[in-house]
């Protein structure tokens, strides 16, 4: 009888992997395990993924390191969620012939989020929603974004969407990161300001660097 090959799916948490594209041709093909919990220490994931040629793995979730991909001589393929993962050692995967693939994603949801998170601090939703449902009535007074002024560090395409939505909330917005131009700022919407002018003039800041050496000793 033909062994199929194993594929694992890490930390979906939410258990939504298979709702998330049309799966059926893979469980015709291979056996699919799928992890919900997280496996916290190295010992755990390289126990767990002994018998398996393909890891999926979600985005900055459980970390492939050097010394993990070493101890899985079985491991031929790793999908990961998104464009980027920095919790790979993609080093390490080409040296043992480890391939690596990207899936296609959304880019709105970052900056989605981002926005969502500014309105429900500045609107106080989830403290009014508790309120609510335990029978009492309207807390505190929100503020308004009208008027207001946005720090953003970090004017890439996550930086470069939030000042749209800034704009449409008639926000100033002022941004800064180590490369950013006056031309490049300006085409945005934005204005270049230096790191500690936007930290004492804004009223709101959001960050979107990518994580690195270098963004670590920029802040």
């Amino acid at each position: 009888m033909k062994t199929l090959p194993q594929i694992a799916i890490l930390d979906d948490y939410q258990n939504v992997a298979f709702s998330f594209g049309d799966w059926s041709a893979i469980h015709k093909n291979a056996d699919v395990t799928v992890f919900n919990h997280h496996m916290a220490s190295q010992e755990e994931v390289v126990r767990s993924l002994q018998p398996f040629q393909v890891v999926c793995v979600m985005r900055e979730r459980t970390p492939l390191s050097r010394e993990i991909l070493s101890s899985l001589p079985n491991l031929k393929l790793i999908v990961s969620t998104g464009r980027r993962n920095a919790s790979i050692d993609t080093i390490a995967a080409e040296e043992l012939g480890i391939a690596i693939s990207i899936t296609g994603y959304h880019s709105s949801g970052a900056p989605e989020l981002t926005w969502a998170l500014l309105l429900a601090v500045t609107r106080h939703i989830v403290a009014e929603s508790t309120s609510l449902r335990k029978g009492n009535w309207q807390r505190g007074v929100g503020v308004d974004l009208k008027g207001k002024t946005i720090g953003i560090v970090g004017l890439g395409n996550i930086g470069s969407t939030i000042t749209r939505y800034a704009k449409a909330f008639e926000m100033e917005v002022l941004a800064w990161s180590e490369n950013l131009t006056v031309e490049k700022a300006n085409e945005h919407g934005a204005r270049l300001v230096s790191k500690e002018e936007l930290f004492k003039m804004a009223d709101f800041v959001t960050l979107h660097l990518v994580l690195s050496q270098r963004s670590i000793l920029a802040m």
